[in-house]
């Protein structure tokens, strides 16, 4: 150690002392000092101190403070090496290395909501504040409608004394299943050459027209309420399809068969299974199966889950109650008390239409799940249809082009296989096979809604056909910024924030305009 007297430096100390000599109060720190102090901090001690030190106070390059147990580890007789005391290999070197001496910053990093580190981490209590705000934001709108409207559901909600008016369409339901059974009788005729393609194509066209014409005419002509012919339209067009993809799929069937016409590929096992005449049996399950799409067989399964089966029923039971609850409670109320929203002022639409939309979302969302989850998925187990690929992950969805391939596979794969590729086949661009896709699908979604409506304003026509446009914007957006999601924002907005509840509010007023002329 330094003598005071002389200033000499005496030599360090030797190696077997536990730790490095402290200097006297107001001594020149001696250079012994701090060689045993650069031996005792790189020892493999001190790494695992400072390791253990950096996980307690979120540092994952270099020591900060440690935490209490570890301060009070080492041997009984330790003290608080903070405070420079303690046997053990422990505390020798925790008097400097966590001292306010001890650097804390060691490398440059970035904050974690910045735009370098925001997606390299979790963010699952944010998801979970969500959650809660939604819970809360939501309650405080339900006990908000309460009080202001009070319990609106009726007891004849669902079925009253005027529901007897109805019985026309009910019966125009039930010979429904006439069409496919003409349809069945001219393939047969096909398939024994008893007539030419051209007559059964003829046929076909002449009985798809009159089922879609026989349920729009007892429509128009009854006093009906406009649910009963919404669920007739519904149920006439998915028989419209399935019968344009059985004369489709047959007859594409005797193409290969006999005229044996040369195909591109060879056909599996599975194929050439499907390569049959029609049968009374394959018929009748095709038009109760959850599919638009014809062929002789379907994959099945091994049995029907009763048990599962069940519960999906009391869950669509539960849903469906959902349903009738918030057009009844939410939307019903902000509807007819709200103006149209064309001729009213501007912000007074937005108002209405951003007021629509929560419930609509809600309504959308119940819909979806309760028809294409529940309702297919109860269909497919009873008839043990094994392919239940209903739907795809849409809510992903980052073009609109990619939620009309993910949202709805029946129709999807109808219109794939019976349109799309068909159109490309015979020399049609892509271009045009997409337009002509999306027309039939807007003249569908047409006729579901305006003939139960009895009015004919073209809006559910353009809506699909706006989609066009935004397929190309959000494919844009795509190829221009990889991997964003502006295009799923711009699906959400459109179809959840503006375009169905601008669509219900147009129809409401349109019909209601309606009633009042006629009234």
């Amino acid at each position: 150690m330094e003598d005071s007297n002389s200033g000499e430096i005496e030599p360090p100390p030797p190696v077997v002392h536990r730790r490095p000599p402290r200097p006297r109060r107001g001594d020149v720190t001696p250079e012994g000092f701090v060689a045993a102090l650069r031996r005792r901090l790189s020892s493999g001690a001190a790494v695992a101190a400072r390791a253990s030190f950096a996980a307690d106070s979120g540092d994952e390059s270099g020591p900060a403070e440690p935490s209490s147990s570890h301060r009070r580890g080492g041997s009984s007789g330790d003290t608080s090496s903070a405070g420079g005391g303690g046997g053990g290999s422990g505390g020798d070197f925790t008097a400097f290395s966590f001292r306010a001496a001890s650097p804390v910053h060691r490398k440059a990093k970035e904050s974690p909501l910045s735009s370098d580190a925001i997606f390299k981490q979790s963010h699952a209590g944010l998801f979970n504040l969500c959650i809660v705000v939604l819970v809360a934001v939501n309650g405080r709108l339900i006990i908000e409608n309460l009080m202001k409207y009070g319990l609106l559901i009726r007891t004849g909600f669902w079925f009253n004394s005027k529901s007897f008016r109805d019985w026309p369409l009910l019966m125009c339901c039930l010979t429904l299943p006439a069409f496919p059974l003409g349809a069945f009788a001219v393939e047969k005729l096909a398939f024994r050459n008893a007539i030419t393609d051209a007559v059964s194509t003829f046929v076909h066209v002449i009985l798809i027209t009159a089922e879609i014409i026989y349920p729009v005419l007892v429509i128009l002509m009854c006093d009906s309420a406009v649910v009963s012919g919404f669920l007739l339209m519904f149920i006439a067009c998915i028989v419209c399809l399935k019968l344009v993809s059985f004369a489709h799929t047959n007859h594409d069937i005797r193409q290969l068969t006999i005229s044996d016409k040369k195909v591109d590929n060879a056909f599996s096992t599975a194929d050439m299974d499907n390569l049959q005449a029609p049968t009374l049996g394959s018929l009748i399950y095709f038009m109760m199966a959850p599919t638009l799409c014809y062929q002789p067989s379907y994959p099945r399964t091994l049995y029907v889950r009763k048990g599962w089966l069940i519960r999906q029923v009391i869950l669509y039971l539960i849903f469906t109650g959902i349903q009738g609850f918030i057009i009844e409670q939410y939307i019903n109320p902000i509807v007819v008390n709200s103006q149209h929203p064309l001729k009213g002022g501007l912000l007074n639409a937005i108002e209405t239409v951003l007021r629509l939309s929560l419930p609509n979302v809600y309504l959308w969302l119940c819909m979806f799940y309760c028809f294409f989850h529940l309702w297919l998925n109860i269909l497919a187990e009873i008839l043990r249809f094994g392919d239940r690929e209903f739907y795809k992950d849409w809510w992903n969805a980052k073009t609109i082009d990619e939620y009309w391939r993910k949202w709805n596979m029946p129709v999807h794969k109808w219109i794939v296989r019976h349109i799309y590729f068909p159109s490309m086949r015979s020399g049609i661009s892509k271009e045009v096979a997409v337009f002509i896709s999306f027309f039939v699908s807007a003249v569908l979604h047409e006729l579901c809604v305006a003939v139960p409506c009895r009015i004919v304003k073209f809006w559910a026509f353009l809506g699909i056909m706006l989609q066009i446009p935004l397929i190309i914007l959000t494919s844009y957006l795509k190829s221009k910024f990889r991997d964003t999601m502006a295009g799923n924002m711009i699906f959400w907005f459109f179809f959840c924030i503006y375009g169905q509840p601008m669509c219900v509010l147009l129809y409401y007023h349109d019909v209601m305009n309606r009633i009042g002329k006629t009234g």
